[in-house]
């Protein structure tokens, strides 16, 4: 079924901070590659819970802990579900992508990675899908090798292929670059994982919050994502996993609600997915992430992405036609997310965003937490603007608009 356009003046509505003015202009967020802004919705939601049902899951019998165990719980499912995970046991909540992928590491990697294993990454990781590996790669004495990446800022499948065939115990890597946007085929590159013997570990920090994601399609052994990129709030996140990777695994945590019994002689964990939360969890970061996972849900995924595939349409067309411009990534705007990474002449990225700033707009600058990418493309930083379900054309005008300023100050 064709997806259907989404109403962007009614969903800009939703989010008061747009409405906000920065150097007495217009805000134009493009930072959604960063956070993205939170609607109504959102933050209702966790006002609701702290007036109505504020308590602590799973620690008591009265009424506002019951209830509070019951959207805790029920708001896991929805999670899941959105991600296609439909086992309540794979869905493990943790502080963000970054905890997530370190939960992996210290779980499943260190008691499984040995001297000398392989772990294959790829050149366009964001720093915390490199370090984590790094530190095991030092513990294990297990190397690292990194897939190299096409001129036009895709994985080389040639050199990939190279490494499967050294059977990896290891492979991790992002579905959508937060530099390139470049959106890699992840069922393929699990499946060719997968007949290797490895284990793979897909970042989807980046993808979740813009397009359909099946896990079980897919065919990875975890994934991750942050709920701070999808309109949700900071500092919850999931790790999915499949139940026979996470039962064979220990606690990265230790703590309450993790255990089922402790005696001065030892302890004994808790079943799935407690085992790996231990402590008093982030509820309202919770039931913030399932109030975005509603809202995205009524928007259909489908008509999230086509609208960021239109928007970086335009985007790439009017750069392409801009003097000094250039571009980073994929060109085929069916090949990338919501994200155009840039440099414009000479012109520091800091020095861009500044100017950028006073004219209202909020782009990224910097080496994006991607120093091996930025290393590969012969660059110290870029530019970057990021879409999501509230930009239209006219911000895109708007950043061409700014632009064109920086140009006419540095005589590009």
């Amino acid at each position: 079924m064709k997806s259907q356009p989404l109403e962007i003046e009614r969903i800009r509505a939703d989010f008061p901070i747009l409405k906000k003015r920065v150097h007495g202009k217009k805000l134009v967020y493009l930072d959604n590659a960063a956070t993205t802004q939170k609607p109504r919705s959102v933050v209702e939601a966790i006002g609701n819970y702290y007036t109505k049902h504020n308590a602590n899951p799973h620690r008591g019998v009265h009424q506002l802990s019951i209830e509070a165990t019951e959207v805790f719980d029920g708001s896991r499912k929805k999670i899941g579900a959105f991600v296609g995970a439909t086992d309540y046991d794979e869905v493990i909540f943790t502080a963000g992508a970054t905890e997530s992928l370190n939960l992996v590491r210290y779980g499943w990697g260190s008691p499984n990675v040995a001297e000398d294993d392989l772990i294959v990454l790829t050149m366009m990781e964001h720093h915390s899908n490199i370090v984590p590996w790094q530190l095991l790669a030092a513990e294990k004495g297990a190397r690292i090798e990194f897939v190299r990446l096409t001129g036009n800022g895709r994985l080389d499948m040639e050199h990939f292929e190279e490494l499967m065939e050294q059977s990896p115990a290891l492979v991790a890597f992002t579905q959508c670059s937060n530099v390139l946007g470049t959106i890699n085929d992840t069922k393929e590159l699990c499946a060719r994982a997968r007949q290797a013997g490895a284990t793979t570990v897909v970042d989807a920090a980046q993808s979740v919050p813009h397009m359909a994601v099946d896990v079980k399609e897919m065919g990875c052994d975890f994934l991750a994502f942050s709920g701070h990129k999808m309109l949700g709030p900071m500092g919850i996140g999931i790790l999915y996993g499949r139940k026979e990777k996470l039962q064979e695994m220990q606690p990265f945590k230790s703590g309450g609600d993790m255990i089922k019994e402790v005696h001065t002689t030892g302890a004994r964990w808790n079943d799935l997915p407690y085992k790996f939360e231990a402590g008093t969890q982030n509820v309202e970061g919770v039931v913030g992430l399932s109030a975005a996972v509603d809202y995205l849900q009524a928007l259909g995924m489908d008509s999230v992405r086509e609208h960021e595939r239109e928007l970086v349409s335009y985007a790439l067309g009017r750069m392409n036609d801009a003097p000094g411009v250039t571009i980073y990534g994929p060109q085929d705007p069916s090949e990338r997310g919501g994200v155009i990474s840039f440099n414009l002449g000479d012109i520091h990225p800091h020095d861009i965003a500044s100017i950028l700033d006073e004219e209202g707009v909020a782009v990224r600058s910097g080496h994006h937490c991607a120093q091996p990418l930025m290393e590969s493309l012969g660059i110290p930083a870029a530019t970057r603007a990021s879409f999501y379900v509230y930009n239209t054309r006219e911000e895109v005008d708007a950043l061409m608009d700014a632009l064109a300023k920086a140009r006419r100050i540095f005589c590009i």
